[in-house]
């Protein structure tokens, strides 16, 4: 029987398993790096070890301290969690040499399936269906698109789409350097690319008793830069025998290796219905809660019997119930190409409600760094139909409480009820489409409901100076009386699209704020606001922290800061400055790039990695470098000067 179980991760994952340990039993212990000295998972583990450093490399992806750590906490096993050492097979056998216990899958079956390419060839003897892989060096135009991907680790790290034969070597160097920087290993393989696929697999588990199962399907096709948003159980829009075929073909993958343990096999559906093996990830998922919840499981629970050598309950799974769909709440900019944000995670409160679960490793006070994935939370609604569990899905998050860095919270919102996602049109094409509209500011309705919201946290902090006049003493009562009949203004800008507004209001003898835009003032106190427009009463939350200002409503939430703000670092710099747009480490330069190089208009010339993803740093106009401050290695802090591009010369007019 396992006592004390060490969770070699961070974050959401070691806090949802640590909170099936509680239930068990069991007592945890937790690794962390400096960089997560006061994060949640330390908080709530009974014990937690540090791992020196900040990097991965140096804390989390160190297989022998993290032994070593459960050696001297105490701890008889080791949960991988998902991520970092998780499908490392030297990893496992570390923790087995060590008289621990491996809360995973043999290590064979996780070497077997670590890399893409020898994944296939096994299931291609299994008899389980896949895509012919494309030699590069072999392609025509007639194997385009191609995709080229990672033989070994996931999250779309490694991933290039081609669809043109000149930048085919390029994006082959391209994909293997981040594959080499991301899991140490360079080699990529191309396979066709299904236009319009969806992203299917299947959860599998099993014991060491023979038995399989196969829990159903999930559709994780909402992706951005091959990395999931949203994903849903069962699968919508599969016929039953498209189904039978997944479920044999996942059993049969499972069986090939002999698994055991929790697993998931994904394939490729396309749109004509046939699906091809993708790949086996041997381990717990990111979106493995949309599952427990509609078979009514714990996978984590199932996942610690087995690996005490249990046996799983019955031969097989119990009947699934109604539908579940996760949302992946993360802190990133999407209509700036997805850039993760960083900063303190002031509030995070998402309804407590029946039919919604919520998976986070961070509280409000906690702080969203550099140096890992930028997910905050997982939000997951379970209703009895497909519509219902993504109208409370939807309506959840529009409700949440979110203040401090820019997240992904209204794109979540808009793609839930976009009329493709809710009729079940799902392919992996779904942000390349739709992207633009759902991350646009919106028409005069949209700008009139901000408009307002950025009144209501003027009048919150009118009455918020007014209340504060009151406590000090008659002198600054005295001046507010005196101005009374005098119109005041306050300016915001609305966050992160720059739209400023600017608010005007009299304040009443009786100090009552009324602005002159002529909506009836209900209330207005230092934190909430209530105003009347159009015979419509609308009710307010105004949470001011330092220059911002964020305002909750039931239908959206609105980030607004005070004018003037802080000068903008760009303009303190000369045109054609390139500056990091985020805090991260520069990775690689383009070739031959230095001083008096001719560069173009759009051409990436600096790779900056942060919070696991790679960012391309653009020319901003085609002319000379005429200075270069990047060096690969480099750590730069948001607003640091990487380089300037000097535009190239008009030619001179020769007429005159």
């Amino acid at each position: 029987m396992i006592t004390a179980l060490l969770v070699a991760n961070r974050g959401e994952i070691a806090c949802r398993i640590f909170r099936t340990c509680r239930e068990l039993g069991m007592s945890t212990v937790a690794v962390y790096s400096d960089a997560d000295a006061g994060a949640l998972h330390v908080r709530e583990a009974d014990t937690a070890v540090r791992l020196p450093g900040a990097a991965p490399a140096d804390t989390y992806l160190r297989g022998d301290l993290v032994v070593a750590a459960a050696l001297a906490a105490g701890a008889d096993a080791v949960h991988p969690g998902y991520g970092f050492l998780s499908e490392n097979a030297g990893f496992a056998r570390a923790v087995l040499d060590a008289g621990l216990v491996w809360v995973g899958p043999p290590g064979e079956a996780i070497e077997l399936m670590a890399s893409k390419t020898r994944a296939k060839k096994l299931m291609a003897a299994a008899d389980v269906p896949l895509l012919a892989p494309v030699d590069p060096d072999a392609a025509t135009a007639a194997d385009l698109p191609l995709l080229l991907k990672a033989a070994a680790g996931g999250g779309g790290r490694g991933m290039r789409v081609v669809r043109e034969l000149s930048s085919l070597r390029a994006e082959l160097t391209a994909a293997s350097a981040e594959a080499a920087g991301a899991f140490g290993d360079g080699e990529v393989f191309a396979e066709p690319y299904v236009e319009r696929g969806r992203h299917v697999e299947v959860q599998v588990m099993a014991d060491g008793q023979g038995t399989v199962w196969a829990l159903g399907t999930r559709d994780c096709s909402l992706q951005r830069r091959h990395q999931k948003v949203v994903e849903e159980a069962p699968a919508p829009g599969l016929d039953d025998a498209l189904r039978g075929r997944l479920r044999d073909a996942a059993v049969a993958a499972a069986q090939a290796v002999g698994y055991r343990g929790a697993g998931t096999v994904e394939f490729l559906v396309s749109a004509e219905g046939r699906p091809y093996f993708l790949e086996m990830n041997t381990r717990l998922q990111v979106e493995h809660p949309v599952t427990e919840a509609v078979f009514g499981l714990d996978l984590v629970a199932l996942q610690l019997r087995i690996a005490e050598g249990g046996p799983l309950p019955a031969a097989t799974p119990p009947e699934p119930s109604g539908h579940a769909v996760e949302a992946r709440l993360y802190a990133e900019d999407p209509a700036r190409d997805w850039q993760p944000q960083t900063g303190a995670l002031l509030t995070l409160d998402v309804p407590d409600e029946p039919g919604i679960r919520l998976d986070t490793g961070y509280t409000g006070g906690d702080a969203v760094g550099v140096h890992y994935d930028p997910m905050l939370a997982k939000v997951v609604a379970h209703a009895p139909t497909r519509a219902e569990a993504v109208r409370l899905l939807a309506r959840a998050l529009e409700r949440a409480r979110i203040h401090g860095p820019v997240t992904n919270r209204e794109l979540l919102v808009r793609s839930l009820r976009h009329p493709d996602f809710t009729t079940g049109r799902l392919d992996t094409g779904f942000y390349d489409r739709h992207l633009a509209a759902l991350t646009a500011t919106g028409g005069p309705a949209a700008d009139s409901a901000r408009r307002l919201a950025a009144t209501a946290a003027a009048l919150a902090s009118a009455a918020g100076a007014r209340a504060e006049g009151a406590g000090s003493g008659p002198a600054r009562f005295g001046a507010w009386r005196n101005l009374a009949s005098a119109p005041q203004t306050r300016r915001y800008r609305a966050e992160p699209d720059g739209t400023e507004y600017e608010i005007a209001y009299r304040t009443g003898r009786d100090g009552t704020p009324t602005p002159e835009s002529g909506e009836r003032v209900v209330a207005a106190r230092p934190g909430t606001v209530t105003l009347e427009t159009g015979g419509v009463t609308r009710h307010f939350t105004v949470t001011p922290h330092g220059d911002r200002t964020y305002v909750d409503t039931t239908s959206g939430s609105y980030t607004f800061t005070a004018l003037p703000r802080f000068t903008d670092p760009a303009e303190r710099t000369e045109p054609g400055s390139l500056l990091a747009p985020m805090p991260g480490t520069v990775v690689r330069l383009a070739d031959g790039l230095a001083p008096g190089a001719a560069v173009r208009a759009g051409q990436p010339l600096i790779w900056l990695e942060a919070m696991k993803m790679e960012h391309r740093i653009l020319a901003p106009a085609s002319g000379t470098l005429t200075a270069l401050h990047a060096a690969p290695g480099l750590q730069v802090e948001v607003g640091a000067l990487l380089a300037v591009v000097q535009d190239a010369p008009a030619p001179e007019d020769a007429s005159g």
